[in-house]
């Protein structure tokens, strides 16, 4: 068999197009398991592979999208994950020969991972382990991750790929016309997130045609210089005598070829709506293009859900906010101990606020059980601000359940020369994706020679290359020791920055404010220190960045190293125009009221503190329906305000919502006799033959925060029952969900049958592959595109 990583450094792969849509065509009923196919109707599955080939694919994606246990149980064929996939495999080989590469297809379970969702990062490693392993068995030449809208779900299943087998991974999320995957991350932070868990090929399939798929391939190449795959819909669905269609012509999909090649996309398939016909078209589109493609240089970069943090190279120093640490700290070890998480959040707000572009977490304190605490503090912090993470703990066991727990790529706190440290920490690194800091100290101690320091240096650098880490995520930290006890020791550190970047290449981090400890007025000689360590070479600094002058050597700095252009960051902080995050206090130091601090509580998803809250608010007079109308609603607000402008994204909004369904279960146990709010009652469900039902269990939830009663009836429901239910509990509305495009026909005959039975609701639609355009043509009363435009809009048509 030829080998795909080498056949894509010389020329453009075509892989195939839909599945779904032309197995519906060949007997796949409304609602089956596409999977079982490979069991009942094989030979449909291998006349369509048949007809890719024939068009030209050099890659056949095998039926096993939905083939993890997850997806599978909706059938009752969980216990059959090994034969549908084995036999997926085997089904396109039969088509395609031996000289077609065959990629065993992985989609997401329908589950978000803790703390959004209810899986464990190691039961979904163990769910996508099952399937690979069955694919790779079956002789499947690569892993292609398809449609993921869960970064950390992500993330699992490569983990698991590379736990199983060796075999070349294609990695995608989906993004909607926003640029975001529902949950929240950009395509940068995408990119850096999986280039790091070192995937062959990076890119986007689903949601977009190949316009926007180029525009989010155009964002990730600004940060991995990995090749890149497109897998375009043929154009956006639209409804056509009542049928569903991608209007997309095979001309139109190879419009963006000479741009997606000059992009690095080394693979170009196609995806809903998608036939035989687009991809021959693309077979032959190919041919009147150089296909040569060179990669950009590699760049370091950490990554949160949504946000990309740049760090060494060019880049200009990344401030480490250091005051996530309980050394000094008694409320914050306290908290640790009790599993508590307000400081935690209320820091890395403030800090990021004050100037810090990445958060050190430290959660190692005395009587306290620091794999828990991380992770908890990791979950706290990433529902907070967006900022990349710096995980600090030199315990391994700690250190990995932290890696489970991040949306991202972060930064270790640190490995050091010591082989016990390299043996333990690397490792780690390279499983799950992450940069590392590397002390240079070793057995001995600290080098009191610069040329000490980079021998160090250069230890580590060669156990981080041999277990497969890049150099550029290497940071060397070279000691910053305190001149009240070893004065010239300073200079030394300072010359030992120079010589890592020079003699060795690396990007450099320092301790900044140890040079001071023991001293007066420390702030005045850290932040010199701070300013000649920038001028040697420092890439990254962890410190305090409320301390103003600290803040004001770098700012200075930057200017004249010519690291601030024109000097705008400057001017901007000291013209007073700092634009930073948006404060749910108000604009003065007035202290807030309680219905200010319970709105609060909601915008800041402070889940520990609200029940308090609403108790000091009930002592103060206020009864059930006020602490809900005057405080907690108006919090929910300002939620969704922040969210439809882009300021906060799903995660955050979840959080709010659980924070609110805390206050509103006090109320409930404690009051039982006040009425709280009730604006009315909405019946939701997905429609026939959809068993995807995230989407509308988030509306679910903002609608009963917001005081709707909800009738969820689930998943894959009949109109017939949507009819008898409607009717049965008296609703206001009937909302309909639905993500796959061949069942989207559900709604509009739902909607007809409530009309003919003259049921008299408002009615939403939403989903996916659902559109305003759509929603209209079917006569649906309101067209919501997520969540809390849902809640906004349900809450205008029935007059509140």
């Amino acid at each position: 068999m030829i080998d795909f990583r080498k056949t894509i450094t010389e020329r453009v792969l075509v892989l195939d197009g839909a599945m779904g849509t032309l197995l519906q065509e060949r007997g796949l009923p409304p609602g089956g398991c596409p999977e079982e196919m490979n069991r009942v109707a094989p030979e449909a599955v291998v006349g369509i592979h048949a007809e890719y080939a024939a068009a030209g694919a050099d890659i056949l994606v095998a039926n096993s999208f939905g083939g993890n246990r997850a997806k599978l149980a909706h059938y009752g064929l969980e216990g059959a994950v090994d034969e549908l996939n084995r036999r997926s495999v085997e089904l396109a080989r039969q088509a395609g020969g031996e000289q077609i590469f065959v990629g065993g297809s992985v989609g997401p379970t329908g589950r978000f991972v803790e703390p959004v969702g209810d899986a464990s990062f190691d039961e979904m490693v163990d769910i996508f382990a099952e399937q690979i392993s069955s694919l790779a068995g079956a002789g499947a030449d690569l892993i292609t991750f398809e449609t993921f809208l869960d970064i950390r779900e992500l993330r699992a299943g490569i983990i698991a790929c590379r736990d199983v087998c060796d075999l070349p991974i294609i990695a995608q999320l989906t993004f909607d016309d926003a640029g975001r995957t529902v949950l929240g991350t950009p395509p940068a932070a995408a990119a850096v997130t999986l280039d790091a868990l070192q995937v062959d090929v990076i890119g986007t399939n689903c949601g977009l045609g190949i316009d926007g798929i180029h525009d989010v391939l155009a964002q990730m190449r600004q940060v991995t210089p990995r090749p890149l795959i497109a897998q375009a819909n043929a154009g956006l669905p639209i409804l056509k005598d009542g049928q569903t269609i991608f209007p997309g012509t095979p001309e139109e999909m190879t419009a963006y070829h000479e741009r997606l090649i000059a992009l690095g996309v080394r693979v170009i398939g196609g995806c809903c709506g998608t036939t035989p016909g687009h991809i021959r078209a693309m077979r032959v589109a190919l041919g009147n293009f150089s296909q040569a493609w060179t990669p950009p240089p590699r760049r370091g970069f950490l990554s949160s859900r949504s946000a990309v943090a740049e760090f060494g190279g060019e880049a200009s120093c990344a401030l480490i906010g250091e005051r996530i640490n309980p050394t000094g700290k008694k409320g914050y070890t306290e908290e640790l101990r009790t599993g508590k998480t307000a400081y935690v959040r209320r820091e890395a707000t403030a800090q990021l606020a004050a100037g810090a572009h990445l958060l050190d977490i430290n959660c190692g304190a005395p009587g306290v059980d620091e794999a828990a605490a991380l992770e908890k503090s990791i979950y706290a912090a990433s529902g907070a601000c967006p900022a990349p993470l710096v995980i600090d703990t030199a315990d391994p066991v700690a250190l990995e359940r932290a890696l489970k727990a991040v949306d991202g790529k972060v930064l270790i706190n640190s490995v050091n020369g010591e082989v016990k440290s390299l043996e333990r920490i690397l490792p780690l690194a390279r499983r799950y994706g992450a940069a590392v800091v590397g002390l240079t100290l070793d057995e001995a101690g600290i080098p009191e020679t610069a040329e000490g320091r980079v021998a160090i240096a250069k230890r580590i650098l060669d156990a981080a290359l041999a277990v497969g880490l890049p150099q550029q995520d290497l940071v060397i930290d070279c000691l910053t020791l305190t001149v009240s006890a070893e004065q010239k020791r300073a200079l030394e550190t300072l010359r030992a920055l120079r010589l890592v970047r020079d003699e060795l290449g690396l990007a450099t981090a320092l301790g900044v404010s140890n040079i001071s400890f023991g001293l007066p007025t420390r702030p005045v000689l850290s932040s010199v220190f701070f300013a000649m360590a920038l001028e040697a070479g420092l890439k990254a600094a962890i410190i305090n960045p409320n301390d103003e002058r600290m803040m004001d050597a770098y700012r200075s700095a930057l200017v004249l190293l010519c690291q601030d252009v024109r000097a705008e960051d400057y001017i901007a902080h000291y013209a007073g125009q700092t634009a930073g995050i948006v404060s749910v206090t108000g604009q003065d130091d007035t202290p807030l009221d309680i219905r200010q601090q319970l709105a609060a509580a909601i915008v800041t998803g402070d889940s520990e503190g609200i029940v308090p809250l609403v108790k000091v608010a009930m002592q103060e007079g206020m009864n059930a329906m006020a602490v809900s109308n005057e405080g907690l609603l108006p919090g929910l607000e300002e939620v969704g305000r922040r969210f439809a402008d882009n300021r906060i994204f799903l995660p955050q909004v979840m959080q709010s919502a659980e924070t609110m369904q805390f206050a509103f279960g006090y109320l409930k146990e404690n009051f039982a006799g006040e009425s709280g709010p009730f604006l009315g009652r909405v019946l939701m469900a997905t429609v026939e033959g959809d068993i995807h039902d995230i989407g509308k269990n988030i509306v679910c939830t903002l609608l009963e925060n917001h005081g709707f009663e909800v009738i969820d009836l689930g998943k894959n429901v009949p109109a017939s029952r949507i009819l008898e239910v409607a009717l049965a509990k008296d609703v206001d509305a009937v909302g309909l969900s639905a993500l796959m495009t061949t069942t989207l026909q559900q709604m509009e005959v739902t909607l007809g049958k409530l009309r003919e039975a003259g049921i008299k609701v408002f009615t939403m639609v939403g989903g996916a592959v659902v559109s305003q355009d759509y929603a209209d043509s079917i006569g649906a009363d309101i067209y919501a595109k997520d969540a809390v435009e849902a809640v906004a809009k349900i809450k205008t048509i029935l007059g509140h």
